[in-house]
């Protein structure tokens, strides 16, 4: 701790040689004999000086000087541990890739490998309630089922869809996953994890894992036995080889070793009980605790404690017959206005204004979750954009958000556009983020999730026309009013609007289906 001591303005302590520069001077003003000793002969001096005496005990100027000293002291900046800054998350984000290679349907794991791995991470969201997960999924090609997110109920969702028969590319190519994950969690500033869970790593991926400068960790959870087992099919039967024989996956554990050896990859192998998720967990936090310590932490600023004495020192200067208790007042003042964390007023109060910028007011108040609040106070148009996006209000978040040209305004404006169900503004809004960031992952996926509600909304409202117009699905007109679009609004049935539903409805499986091969498509003729 005390190794650690230091100042973080430490020009300020100027201050202190300033107090002790004031003492002198004072003292040498009021000593008559210095004054005089060159003018007047000593042995007359000492007849002619009524007090030859210095005055005993404090006076004045000590308690001027003393507050000169602690105000600078305090403004200096006193510290010596961290804290974390208040804008950065409280828990580390997790991507989970899933192998959805074809012997992830072995057996030797009940019931297969694939749903012993999705219990698992339903045990792992379990544990991190509120944290931020994105999921992938790989085999031959690699893709993002959900980027960072949440909510916990979405991802089951989606997790629940993952099978094998998704994959367009079959094999494996564990490098690629990592290059689709680290692409995603490139823009992420805090420290975060890759979770691989796998029947097994090819040992042409090892360099991939040797050579990974990211500044997440790499975790590996084999799922499998040694001893193997029968790898199950869609229609009931087993994979058999060229003979015949039903093949036997196994998991190599000796290939896992070799990969936690030759790289940074923490590797474990599944158990039975939750024994694999406490220590994935474990790891998670303690890896982030220890990469925020190095490097998104600050000193916490102890000079604000000083205030309580300062605040003593300037009552003292009003006492009556005191002449410097101005001194004292400018001081104080002085002290209450430096850059000190303002942790114990009330951002409600009326004279808090006289204190903080109007960013700083915000900040208090986004800090304590009052989201309304800080947008009324802030000035910074990206900071009002955000808390006016938190507090539900997406209209005045774009209106805020627009005052800026930047790849994030843009991006930020597609997600609020996304939230007003106005896809068609938000793919606009996406592309311009993206012609500044071409290789922003986050909005690329988020630009396809637009892209994808865009043609959604346009057969709904096709459909709505139909039904409108009596017409049958194989039936076509043309009229003038089209382009007009709708004038009003027609109200079906509850059976019509049901059967709505059930013709628009895409399921998870489906959507991801059909995403993976049109990205495995682009990447083929890359």
């Amino acid at each position: 701790m005390i190794t650690e001591f230091h100042f973080l303005r430490p020009w300020w302590l100027l201050a202190v040689l300033g107090a002790i520069l004031l003492v002198w001077l004072f003292g040498r003003q009021s000593d008559m004999r210095s004054r005089w000793k060159n003018l007047i002969a000593p042995k007359l001096l000492d007849h002619l000086l009524i007090d030859r005496g210095r005055t005993r005990g404090l006076r004045p100027v000590h308690l001027v000087a003393g507050l000169l000293a602690l105000s600078g002291i305090a403004v200096a900046g006193p510290t010596w541990e961290r804290e974390r800054p208040p804008f950065v998350e409280d828990t580390a984000p997790l991507a989970i890739a899933i192998d959805l290679g074809p012997t992830m349907n072995a057996t030797d794991v009940s019931p297969t490998r694939l749903e012993r791995a999705k219990l698992k991470v339903r045990d792992i969201m379990a544990r991190r309630r509120g944290a931020r997960t994105a999921l992938f999924a790989y085999a031959g090609s690699a893709h993002m089922v959900l980027p960072l997110t949440d909510d916990a109920s979405l991802i089951a969702t989606y997790l629940a869809a993952l099978s094998p028969a998704l994959m367009p590319v079959p094999g494996k190519d564990t490098a690629k996953a990592l290059d689709v994950i680290g692409a995603a969690l490139a823009d992420e500033t805090a420290p975060g994890t890759i979770l691989l869970l796998t029947d097994g790593v090819e040992r042409s991926a090892f360099s991939a894992f040797a050579d990974y400068k990211g500044h997440n960790d790499l975790m590996v959870l084999g799922i499998g036995t040694p001893e193997g087992g029968p790898v199950r099919l869609g229609n009931g039967e087993y994979l058999t080889d060229s003979s015949g024989a039903r093949v036997q996956a196994r998991l190599d554990v000796d290939a896992l070793k070799d990969l936690q050896s030759s790289s940074r990859a923490q590797v474990a192998t599944v158990t039975l009980d939750d024994g694999d998720v406490d220590w994935i967990v474990r790891r998670i936090q303690t890896v982030f605790a220890q990469k925020s310590e190095e490097g998104l932490t600050r000193w916490r600023d102890f000079g604000w404690y000083l205030t309580i004495p300062i605040a003593f020192l300037a009552a003292l200067t009003f006492r009556r017959g005191h002449t410097l208790h101005w001194l004292g007042s400018a001081m104080l003042i002085l002290s209450l206005g430096s850059p000190f964390p303002a942790q114990a007023a009330d951002q409600n109060e009326p004279w808090a204004a006289l204190w903080w910028t109007p960013d700083q007011q915000g900040q208090r108040a986004f800090r304590a979750g009052d989201f309304a609040a800080a947008a009324d106070h802030f000035s910074d148009p990206a900071w009002r954009g955000v808390s006016l996006y938190r507090a539900g209000r997406y209209q005045d978040a774009i209106d805020a958000f627009a005052r800026s040209n930047t790849a994030e305004s843009y991006y930020n404006q597609g997600n609020a556009l996304m939230h007003l169900d106005r896809p068609e503004a938000a793919i606009s809004a996406y592309q311009q983020a993206l012609k500044q960031r071409p290789d922003w992952a986050q909005a690329k996926s988020n630009l396809a999730l637009a892209e994808r509600r865009k043609k959604q909304k346009d057969k709904e409202e096709e459909e709505q026309q139909q039904e409108q117009a009596g017409l049958d699905p194989d039936q076509v007109q043309f009229d003038d009013k089209g382009k007009r679009g709708k004038e009003g609004e027609v109200k079906g049935g509850p059976q019509t609007e049901e059967m709505w539903m059930r013709n628009i409805q895409v399921s998870p499986a489906a959507l991801l289906g059909r995403k993976f091969a049109i990205e495995a498509a682009g990447a083929a003729k890359q």
